[in-house]
């Protein structure tokens, strides 16, 4: 690219492409509510702008533009921040609550058969844990969903489960600890 042409690039972002700058800090703090993250997104978007600017095509939609990319720059900040935390997710999981075990009088069936009247959502992270001994990483990734999502569905489904299996053994006339 000529000398000349670079500097008219530069003349036209500035002129331009900074106009919008209330306008994505506006947004960016809607976004962000925080000011300080706001103006960081904010200075990261103009960054990339300017970085991928020779890209733009001249006369097309500059803001839309703007934004597309702040947005890129919000949606990579959070994967990065949530592959930051998985390892204190792990932290976490190891460190949970002892669930206690089944009580021994209810046999394999009579549990299978109280999982499957579990909702789904709490059904296959506890089977997949406690039935297919997954990690729950492993079950994070195999559902696609974000390790402290497992965690708190498993916790919601052992809960529920426990629930199910006393109301069964009451039923079946078996003494049932409060």
């Amino acid at each position: 690219m000529e000398q000349n042409d670079k500097l008219r690039r530069l003349e036209t972002f500035e002129a331009e492409a900074l106009g919008f700058s209330g306008q994505l800090f506006r947004v960016a703090l809607r976004v962000c509510r925080d000011r300080e993250k706001a103006e960081d997104l904010v200075q990261e978007t103009y960054l990339q702008a300017w970085r991928s600017f020779h890209r733009f095509e001249l006369g097309t939609n500059l803001r839309a533009w703007l934004y597309r990319i702040l947005f890129n720059v919000y949606y990579s900040g959070l994967r990065r921040h949530r592959l930051e935390l998985a390892p204190i997710e792990e932290a976490i999981a190891e460190t949970i609550a002892y669930d206690p075990p089944t009580p021994q009088h209810l046999t394999d069936e009579e549990v299978l058969a109280a999982l499957e009247r579990l909702p789904r959502d709490f059904q296959i992270p506890v089977a997949l844990a406690d039935v297919e001994e997954m990690s729950y990483r492993e079950i994070a990734d195999a559902l696609q969903i974000p390790l402290g999502t497992v965690m708190s569905r498993l916790h919601r489904g052992r809960k529920l489960l426990r629930m199910e299996l006393a109301g069964y053994a009451r039923d079946a006339g078996y003494r049932v600890a409060n």
